[in-house]
């Protein structure tokens, strides 16, 4: 499998000549959906999701059941329940988890799906949901308003994933990234930093 990091949390998973596209939001590249066969969206906050640019794409596009997506423009989605197998551009896929990371005081949350794609990669959204199962591949958030460094490094070590990447990283500036990038080395192992559109 082909895994392309854009930026964010957005990443492109390219495998027997299908291409599924998790997360493109507001702050990823349109480039992330050039030919995409279908689109996985872990939860409604625009920093996972484009609703506009989704709407001109025409593909199947898959949310959390109760997701509330943004904006004026009504999307046809697929919901999904957690503990959900389906299928996406030609993959197969499983849902985990179901509610977003608190983020500060009780705020409201919403409903939040990690996917564990084609039983290899993991993609939690904003989350730290451990699936039932082993992962080949982490997709591991690096840096949130929700999230201390500490709870993403333990959710990373208990996985155990044979590789681990970080998303979610948007609002880090070059020192945090490097920052977190080595703690990250230091204590996951199978840990790599992959740059925007950069791919492994």
């Amino acid at each position: 499998m082909l895994i392309t990091k854009f930026t964010h949390s957005c990443v492109r998973l390219e495998h027997d000549g299908g291409v599924l596209v998790v997360d493109p939001g507001t702050w990823s590249e349109p480039r992330a959906l050039a030919g995409a066969d279908a689109v996985l969206v872990t939860h409604e906050h625009t920093d996972h999701v484009d609703v506009l640019r989704l709407a001109g794409l025409g593909v199947p596009v898959f949310v959390p059941r109760g997701a509330r997506l943004p904006g004026p423009v009504r999307l046809p989605v697929s919901e999904v329940r957690a503990g959900q197998t389906f299928t996406a551009a030609g993959m197969a896929v499983t849902a985990f988890g179901g509610r977003h990371a608190t983020i500060h005081g009780g705020q409201p949350d919403c409903a939040n799906l990690g996917y564990l794609v084609a039983d290899a990669v993991y993609h939690p959204g904003d989350s730290l949901h451990r699936p039932d199962r082993p992962v080949d591949t982490l997709l591991v958030p690096a840096q949130a308003s929700w999230l201390k460094l500490t709870e993403a490094i333990d959710f990373a070590v208990a996985v155990g994933a044979r590789r681990t990447f970080p998303i979610h990283d948007a609002q880090l500036n070059e020192r945090g990234l490097s920052s977190v990038n080595g703690w990250f080395g230091e204590t996951v192992p199978g840990y790599r930093f992959l740059p925007v559109d950069g791919t492994g």
